[in-house]
């Protein structure tokens, strides 16, 4: 597995990150939209049905400055292929969109996730998730390295 930063140092509106995976694109699809799944690496999954314009909640404990909650609505769903919804923070004001491409490869998927919409002033946010980003990362890429 190779991850890619692809977020410019002096950028604040998107962070986009590349993972080359050794996995099949509907294995990874099953990864971002099986709630079981996105339990293990990015947060439990509250009310989530993969239709066009649904709302479903990500909730985990309350950290310092988080209350642990997402408020999310899918965007755009293009089976295997495009995952995007919103990403909604209301406690940090942090109103983005979070988009995953997967493109088939020799070797498995490549796939892209970029989360946009960071406002200026919103640095703390930015940071915040290109390090969560970062760090699920590592779990999902070690959750498909287990599940069938």
């Amino acid at each position: 597995m190779t991850l890619i930063d692809k977020t410019a140092q002096s950028q604040t509106q998107s962070l986009e990150f590349e993972f080359d995976l050794k996995h099949a694109p509907e294995k990874v699809w099953r990864a971002l939209t099986d709630p079981v799944l996105l339990k293990e690496w990015l947060l439990p999954a509250i009310d989530l049905k993969l239709q066009q314009g649904a709302a479903f909640t990500l909730k985990t404990q309350p950290y310092p400055g988080w209350d642990g909650t997402v408020n999310c609505r899918f965007v755009e769903i293009e089976e295997h292929r495009k995952l995007s919804y919103t990403w909604v923070v209301g406690d940090m004001e942090l109103d983005t969109v979070v988009t995953f491409t997967l493109t088939p490869t020799a070797a498995g998927t490549r796939l892209t996730l970029v989360q946009s919409g960071f406002k200026p002033g919103q640095e703390r946010a930015f940071g915040g998730a290109r390090y969560g980003w970062k760090m699920m990362g590592d779990k999902l890429v070690d959750m498909l390295g287990r599940i069938q």
